[in-house]
This record gives C-alpha cells, structure tokens and sequence, in this order.
C-alpha cells in the first residue's frame, strides 16, 4: 500500500520555507520505512478528486477526506483502520485535507471515510502536521514500534 497525503492548497497560500514543511517531510521520511509515503498538493477539490479517479491500480484508491464532521479515532482506532485498509488489497490510500469552506456533496460521496482530527479548527499547514504525524504513529503501532508506547 502506498499512502499520499494531500491538501488543498492554493499556489497564493502556499510556502516551502515553513517550519511545517520540514515536520511534515520529517514524518514522510520516517512513515517510508514501513510504506511508500508522500505528499501531495492540489489547487482546487476538483484537480484533487480527479486525481484520485486516474490513480491506476488493482482497487480505486482509497480516499479518507478530512471534515470536521467525520469520524474521530484514539491513535489505535487509527491504526486499526489503517491495517484493515491494507490488509484488504488497498494500493492507495489518500489522505486529504480539503477546501477551507469545507467538501462539496459529491466529494463526501466519493471519500470511503470522513475523518476529524477534534472539534477544533486548525490552520491547514498544522493539520498536514498532525496527520502526517498521526499516520507515521499508527504505522508505528501496527509495526509495534515502541513510538506510540500506549500513550
């Protein structure tokens, strides 16, 4: 299984001399050594779910869309989901983090699960931070790795 993670992010918005461009490539770096891990960013929810849809493989790609309505997991629930996805033939999973006035209708149809980090609202760049550290963690905990250590 190869996971992206991805946001949408407009070119005005974006920088490459953030400090969380470095953690999120830090937490990318680490996740490789258990899968293929990389990141993506998109212009607009359409460029991104059209680029879901042209992933080539066995199985569509997975697709979990960060809402604020979504689903929220402890760091295991999050492993656990995340080794069921791969343990289901998944090829692809995609973890994206979305527009900042929220999915339209049709991406919430096209996501295979809804996920909220909590019930505040973060920046997007921290967002990309705590998911690319929370998928590094759940990878951790799935290879039993004393990084979560039952915290």
């Amino acid at each position: 299984m190869k996971i992206t993670l991805a946001a949408i992010a407009p070119r005005r918005v974006r920088s490459k001399t953030e400090a969380s461009d470095r953690l999120i490539a830090d937490y990318i770096d680490r996740a490789c050594r258990y899968v293929p891990c990389d990141s993506e960013l998109f212009d607009s929810e359409t460029s991104v779910l059209d680029w879901l849809d042209r992933q080539a493989g066995r199985t569509p790609a997975y697709a979990i869309l960060l809402d604020s309505h979504g689903q929220q997991f402890t760091s295991q629930e999050f492993a656990t989901r995340l080794g069921r996805v791969r343990d289901e033939g998944v090829q692809r999973l995609v973890l994206v983090i979305g527009p900042a006035d929220g999915w339209s209708l049709a991406a919430r149809q096209r996501a295979n699960l809804l996920l909220s980090l909590g019930r505040m609202t973060l920046p997007h760049q921290l967002a990309r931070v705590v998911l690319a550290e929370q998928v590094y963690r759940a990878l951790t905990i799935l290879a039993g790795h004393p990084y979560h250590s039952g915290h």
